[in-house]
């Protein structure tokens, strides 16, 4: 893989931030965009311009066709079944809101259960919320092991023939950390719950195969994945979509609409209501494309490298503490400097021109049940290399030297 000639696809990597070369790190709160991704965008505004499925002219007909085949390459990356699976939405946060809404709603009532993890971020733990005090069911949650990994005992012990939905993160976006999804996924069917998959750290990162995984349901962003901002799918088995309502009403979604009674499109627009965020899904077929060129494996591979490097490094460093385990991490180290605010941190190394990301990274409840307010987050991407770590540590000693600690 060369990563010299990926970095020269990015062109906001070429620049200097206070002074110094950009070295950005902050990748899971989102990645940088190529410029085969840009162009795309610029691409479809300056040449096709127009709503789609409703025009017969030549630029809606165009229009039509790229927003149709960005899902037809949405479905082949995760490999689902069929497009008809694939529901544009707005991101992950969008598309689990709605499989809570209209599914979880749906199914559960008074004693029924809907089972979590305390690790989840609040995209994948608030709509939870609200669907069980809607509904009357209760949240449950897989307890944590001291690293933070999930147990498969624990599993089976948390979830029962009462259990409706359990919902878990592929990949932490605080510990870095590889759920078992395809055995907790075997687990809920054991029990006839159905598995909602939070794939906004996974998809990125690694090959995906919601078939091989045998999910319900699966939802991604795809601003995490070098395409654009506001753009992301939720997968969902056929016959499951075809049994929930839709939640949003309007234009684009009917089929046959009268004074009193509408009736709705086949999938998947039934859930795609209003005008659909038709830059955005070009723009993520396009990175699609990106990533395919590069390949999953060897961007897994990569990443994994990276993360292992940037842990033995940020190692050496006296007073830090790093969470998550060790090994069987995806591309990103969390961390704290003792006595020494993240934020603070966070702030002395833009000084420096690295980008990290500092707070609760919305896992407000993770972050309890590790014992600190917030912690600092570095993580990578297929763009970042190993002078990237060494960049990030000097800068963290200087940063200790700037708060008066002696170095390590």
């Amino acid at each position: 893989m060369n990563i010299k000639a990926i970095r020269e696809q990015f062109p906001i990597l070429h620049q200097e931030i206070n002074g110094h070369p950009l070295v950005y790190l902050d990748s899971a709160a989102t990645s940088q965009k190529p410029r085969s991704v840009i162009d795309a965008v610029n691409r479809y505004y300056e040449l096709d311009n127009a709503n789609v499925h409703r025009g017969v002219h030549t630029l809606g007909s165009r229009a039509t066709d790229a927003y149709e085949g960005a899902r037809e390459k949405v479905a082949a990356f995760l490999n689902a079944a069929s497009t008809q699976e694939i529901i544009f939405t707005r991101g992950t946060t969008t598309a689990l809101n709605l499989v809570a809404s209209s599914y979880a709603r749906s199914v559960c009532g008074e004693g029924d259960e809907i089972v979590i993890t305390p690790m989840e971020h609040h995209s994948n733990l608030i709509p939870w919320q609200q669907a069980a005090k809607a509904t009357g069911a209760t949240i449950k949650y897989i307890p944590l092991q001291e690293d933070g990994s999930i147990s498969l005992e624990d599993v089976e012990n948390t979830i029962t023939d009462r259990t409706k939905v359990v919902s878990a993160t592929y990949v932490s976006n605080v510990l870095g950390i590889i759920n078992p999804i395809k055995q907790i996924t075997a687990i809920a069917h054991r029990h006839g719950a159905k598995m909602v998959v939070d794939g906004a750290q996974s998809t990125p990162h690694m090959k995906v195969d919601v078939q091989d995984l045998d999910c319900d349901f699966y939802a991604f962003s795809g601003h995490k994945m070098c395409g654009p901002t506001g753009i992301g799918a939720l997968y969902g088995k056929k016959a499951l979509l075809e049994s929930m309502e839709p939640i949003e009403y309007g234009g684009e979604m009917i089929d046959f609409v009268d004074l009193y009674e509408s009736t709705w499109k086949e999938l998947p627009w039934k859930f795609e209501g209003g005008t659909p965020i038709i830059a955005g899904a070009v723009g993520l077929g396009a990175a699609i494309d990106f990533l395919n060129e590069i390949g999953m494996d060897e961007i897994t591979k990569h990443e994994q490298v990276l993360a292992a490097y940037a842990y033995d490094r940020l190692s050496t460093i006296d007073g830090i503490t790093i969470y998550g385990p060790e090994e069987g991490r995806t591309g990103l180290v969390t961390f704290n400097l003792e006595d020494v605010h993240p934020h603070d941190v966070a702030t002395v190394l833009d000084t420096k021109g690295i980008a990290i990301r500092a707070g609760h990274h919305c896992c407000q409840p993770l972050m309890r049940w590790l014992e600190v307010s917030a912690t600092a987050r570095a993580s990578f991407y297929v763009y970042n290399t190993e002078e990237d770590v060494d960049r990030l540590l000097d800068a963290l000693h200087q940063t200790k030297e700037f708060f008066g600690y002696a170095i390590g």
